[in-house]
């Protein structure tokens, strides 16, 4: 499996390329993290970069920190900083925070700072999103039902699928599920679940990795794929039909394989991505291989949106003593992603893929 093209670490300016930072949980490592990386050259390396976040709050982890750090409020122009500096698009925060301790009164900054990310994306003032890390208990603890970044960007931007990916230098893992119970797997294996999946898949590779035709081998979802139905019957049933029906549609999908011979270099050198039937089937792979050094990305979305690979880790707020790789993979990616898409001509919109099955009605639950 090959890197996306042109995405190295010392990529070139791409002017008037803006990316949206939400640093998430203000009692984790988030704050740390961005405030780290203004005292970079990413501003002038590759992109602006945005804090969508409470300057108080960036202010006061510099100062714990010992970095220096100067705020400039974002009006939308692009010249580059030195470093030390970073733009913001200030959300107000009550109270301060208290580092490692997560505070339920501090839900509604948290959504309002993805709110106005995903709303600065979808009118084109910026042209992705990396969020930080949340605590998705602080925010239940507040009485606002939170499932996590993914679910709720979907639900923001009146997304009906999207699709967890990660990724690192030399693989892609897509699920095809992401936190079900095991003994609910097999059940949400259904045709429709995984020709979307496939669908989303297979488009955002185009559109935002500039892969022409991208190679997916596909998992079963029992041991030996299946052994011929005498493992289960889901891959002849339900995946074999639908991965059929999908290469006459002119998708290269291969497989399904089963896991523990997909996952070997034989299989893997030839594949642009892996779909995996279930969490831990696929990301065990990629994480042994890239831990610190992967992205989440969301795909179907109607935005880019990169995330760090990891939790708040609330114990190390405060301290410097982080691994800033996978923040910084997660910018790259963001950053590789915004220039790819902004370069491509294919035309095709998910939309005219899935048909109405891509959008709901929105109801703002929060």
């Amino acid at each position: 499996m090959t890197p996306t093209a042109g995405m190295q670490k010392s990529a070139m300016p791409t002017p008037g390329l803006r990316i949206a930072v939400t640093p998430g949980e203000p009692a984790g490592i988030g704050p740390d993290l961005l405030v780290m990386a203004a005292q970079q050259l990413l501003n002038s390396q590759a992109a602006t970069l945005i804090a969508i976040a409470d300057a108080g709050l960036l202010q006061r982890r510099a100062e714990h920190l010992g970095l220096p750090l100067t705020l400039i409020p974002d009006d939308g122009t692009d010249t580059p900083l030195p470093p030390g500096h970073l733009r913001i698009a200030p959300v107000a925060m009550p109270g301060q925070e208290t580092l490692g301790t997560p505070q339920s009164a501090h839900a509604h900054y948290l959504l309002t700072t993805l709110q106005n990310a995903v709303q600065g994306c979808l009118s084109g003032r910026y042209h992705a999103l990396v969020t930080g890390p949340l605590q998705k208990s602080s925010i239940n603890d507040a009485g606002i039902p939170f499932s996590g970044h993914t679910e709720y960007l979907a639900e923001l931007t009146q997304t009906a699928r999207v699709v967890m990916m990660l990724a690192t230098d030399g693989l892609r893992v897509a699920l095809a599920t992401t936190h079900l119970p095991l003994r609910d797997v097999a059940d949400a294996i259904r045709p429709q679940l995984l020709e979307e999946v496939c669908r989303i898949t297979d488009h955002d590779l185009r559109v935002h990795f500039g892969i022409p035709r991208p190679r997916i081998k596909v998992c079963g979802l029992n041991p030996h794929a299946g052994e011929g139905g005498h493992l289960g019957r889901e891959e002849i049933d339900i995946i074999i039909p639908t991965l059929e029906r999908l290469r006459n549609d002119g998708l290269d999908l291969q497989g399904p394989y089963p896991a523990d011979t997909l996952f070997t270099p034989k299989y893997l050198d030839a594949a642009d991505a892996v779909i995996a039937m279930y969490h831990d089937q696929g990301l065990p792979v990629l994480k042994h291989k890239g831990f610190g050094q992967a992205v989440n990305i969301t795909l179907g979305l109607p935005i880019i949106r990169t995330s760090v690979d990891h939790g708040t880790a609330l114990d190390l707020a405060g301290t410097g003593n982080i691994d800033t790789g996978s923040f910084y993979t997660a910018l790259r990616y963001a950053i590789e992603m915004a220039r790819t898409t902004m370069s491509n001509t294919t035309g095709n919109t998910l939309a005219t893929k899935l048909g109405s099955t891509s959008h709901k009605d929105h109801h703002h639950g929060a």
